[in-house]
């Protein structure tokens, strides 16, 4: 049944703050602050990603697809055939190259866009979006240089409107109940943290689409979805190509942007094997295969060390090229307390140790403190949650998303945050480079950040 989210629902289950603020009115071609009952979106490519995030706004009755923009006729195809599973009209399509989307841009019935193309296109997407008046949801990834995070943020500060990033870790259910205990005050004052993309993506960054993922050694045009254009990063760039899994969750701990930022971060890595031996050894390579003998710049493992102004340390680690489980390999750290996980996500996964409250100074299975202090928000939600992606946690970011737009509240994370975190990724490539040396991280905010408040997973949330 569609899941219909209204403002007496969200009334009902949690109760406004007056850290819910209007969004700031503003001048933006196209672009009215105000709020809605339905909000007509339209869709920035509809690849896999993309089509996950349509699934969501599809159960929804507050939203409207009116149009889709993708050059890959195939995956528009896939699109449209979900729109007409759940009985909705048919999205218009702009699929005449690479720029088309502009003419979606154009319209006047389109309130607002969500963007899930390849890394290298986020900018443009966005920043046109925003330009035209267009609210923009944003698929995560890092920034391809350091200037593409002040075009986001100048791009803002000139239209004021909105853009939002789509980090759909920092709503996954444990990360959610321990951001509850840490602002509760149980670990004490944080020390230190980490988290990183600990995920063997070979199959992915290598695939030819026969059958599933781990079907084929190919990628650039002889690869499916983004064999085509994200294993071209590996092979040009060396850095944190991927911080804001690890970095969103644990940056909302800490307030990031909202009484504290990140001041600085140093980068090293190891060297790339991984690839070149997953084609070597897969039945559809071989040593001799072209693609085995492919120089990789990414090293296979890469660390990164912030530091933050109130003195906390985050270290991220990008490991996607070797064989492992999954695990984003959660640690939150305090004076008086530690939690870590070891899995994909769930209550009764990893450790905790409580100073004086846990038992013989022993660690705790967690399942007990993440169920007692599990959030609010998945509280009352988890019902609605129930079979969106990534286990629930895309429903909670697309909902703060449409939700935020009906309401005309700011963004849970807003465009000083996708700076920030997108910028990580080509300064710990100039680390790499360098050898590993500091590197200053620009304050996006331009020192608001002292009397900003904290709005992440309080109740003037959406």
């Amino acid at each position: 049944m569609p899941f219909n989210y209204t403002r007496r629902n969200f009334i009902k289950n949690t109760a406004l703050t007056g850290a819910a603020l209007s969004i700031a009115a503003n001048n933006a071609k196209a672009y009215t602050s105000q709020k809605k009952s339905v909000v007509r979106l339209g869709m920035i490519a509809v690849g896999y990603r993309g089509q996950s995030h349509l699934e969501e706004m599809l159960k929804r009755n507050d939203v409207e697809i009116v149009a889709m923009a993708d050059p890959d006729p195939k995956m528009m195809a896939m699109a449209q055939k979900l729109i007409t599973d759940y009985g909705k009209k048919a999205a218009v399509e702009y699929t005449k190259g690479d720029y088309h989307y502009r003419n979606l841009l154009k319209r006047t019935d389109i309130d607002a866009v969500i963007v899930a193309s390849p890394w290298e296109w986020h900018k443009d997407h966005g920043v046109d979006a925003m330009n035209a008046g267009k609210i923009v949801g944003m698929e995560v990834c890092g920034a391809i240089q350091l200037q593409d995070c002040w075009d986001y943020v100048n791009a803002y500060e000139k239209t004021k409107v909105p853009i939002m990033m789509m980090e759909n870790v920092c709503y996954r259910r444990d990360v959610m109940a321990v951001l509850n205990i840490v602002q509760q005050g149980l670990f004490g004052d944080l020390l230190h943290l980490q988290g990183g993309y600990e995920h063997d993506l070979r199959g992915v960054l290598f695939n030819d689409g026969v059958t599933a993922y781990n079907s084929g050694v190919e990628f650039g045009a002889k690869g499916l979805s983004e064999a085509k254009w994200r294993t071209n990063h590996y092979v040009k760039r060396n850095g944190e190509l991927y911080p804001t899994h690890g970095l969103g969750p644990v940056a909302t701990m800490i307030d990031m942007n909202r009484g504290n930022r990140l001041t600085a971060l140093s980068s090293v890595s190891t060297k790339s094997m991984g690839l070149n031996r997953y084609i070597a050894n897969h039945p559809k390579g071989g040593p001799d295969h072209p693609n085995a003998k492919i120089q990789y710049k990414e090293g296979d493992i890469v660390s990164t060390q912030i530091q933050t102004t109130n003195g906390q340390t985050i270290l991220l680690t990008h490991d996607t090229s070797s064989p492992r489980p999954y695990n984003l390999g959660f640690r939150v750290q305090g004076t008086n307390g530690v939690w870590m996980d070891y899995s994909s996500g769930g209550l009764d996964k990893g450790h905790i140790y409580i100073d004086g409250k846990s038992p013989n100074d022993q660690w705790e299975n967690p399942k007990q403190w993440l169920e007692q202090y599990d959030h609010p928000l998945w509280k009352n939600y988890a019902a609605a949650a129930q079979g969106a992606g990534h286990g629930g946690m895309d429903f909670f970011v697309d909902n703060a998303f449409i939700e935020c737009i009906k309401r005309d509240v700011p963004f849970p994370l807003d465009v000083y945050d996708l700076a920030t975190m997108y910028a990580i990724t080509p300064l710990s490539e100039k680390s790499i480079a360098e050898g590993g040396t500091l590197q200053r991280i620009p304050d996006f905010t331009k020192g608001a950040w002292r009397n900003r408040k904290p709005i992440f997973g309080l109740s003037s949330e959406f």
